[in-house]
């Protein structure tokens, strides 16, 4: 499968690892001037520069949990780029904390960064995006999601909670943002090879994992990236508000 995103503006969240790296490293080869943003991991954003090679490419130091901060890197990236053609937002954290057996402070302090990474700080994102995109006649959105947000998360369950709340937001967003030429859509993994994962699928559960889905293997961080950027592409607006499932049939939804 080949892209063409030549000298198209993109901007991914949570870039320096896992998903989001293997989603820039595709955009740049397919000709996207690609920009990053990270949390943590300054050194891993570096060297994810680097595999991306020649090119208009930059990495950012974003809190997504701070809303100014988001106000403010839309302002410098607006001055650095002036367009985004592409967001994704991809950022997200996976907290345990099991209702059962965590502290009342954990419970908490777990909800709270989760909500608001992965579902208020995607919302700011795409707030601040769709300004941009509104101003230049078109767009396009693509927010990671999971399978957890209809299977649910009995360890993690402000994750489903997030994500199930990224969908909504996402196919809200899809009817009120149409009108101006833009799509959002949604891709939704089960579990992937990343670093986020890898203490659970290394851990006692990490065979169990693997034999949910007929494959008998979870998915690799490049097939998420080749499904997002499918839905990137042109010829695929009409299929805004839709939520693709990519996780080898471990769950099944009607």
């Amino acid at each position: 499968m080949t892209f063409d995103f030549n000298n198209k503006n993109v901007l991914i969240t949570g870039g320096s690892r896992g998903i989001g790296k293997a989603t820039a490293q595709l955009f740049a080869d397919a000709g996207a001037n690609v920009s990053i943003t990270f949390r943590y991991g300054e050194t891993e954003a570096s060297q994810v520069l680097k595999l991306l090679g020649n090119g208009s490419h930059m990495s950012y130091h974003l809190d997504l949990t701070n809303p100014e901060a988001v106000e403010d890197f839309f302002v410098r990236y607006q001055k650095d780029w002036g367009s985004v053609d592409i967001l994704i937002n991809n950022a997200g954290i996976f907290k345990e904390h099991k209702i059962l057996e965590s502290s009342y402070t954990h419970w908490l302090d777990s909800w709270k960064e989760t909500l608001d990474t992965n579902l208020t700080g995607a919302a700011n994102m795409c707030f601040f995006a769709s300004k941009i995109m509104v101003s230049q006649g078109s767009g396009k959105i693509v927010n990671v999601s999971s399978r957890g947000a209809f299977r649910g998360e009995p360890d993690c369950p402000a994750y489903g909670a997030s994500k199930a709340g990224l969908n909504a937001m996402s196919q809200s967003l899809a009817i009120a943002l149409a009108p101006h030429n833009i799509s959002v859509h949604l891709v939704a993994p089960g579990f992937v090879e990343t670093e986020m994962a890898s203490t659970v699928l290394n851990g006692s559960r990490g065979d169990e994992i693997r034999a949910q889905s007929p494959f008998g293997r979870v998915a690799r961080p490049e097939e998420v990236a080749r499904l997002v950027a499918v839905y990137a592409s042109e010829g695929m607006q009409f299929t805004s508000g839709g939520i693709a499932d990519i996780n080898g049939a471990s769950y099944l939804r009607s």
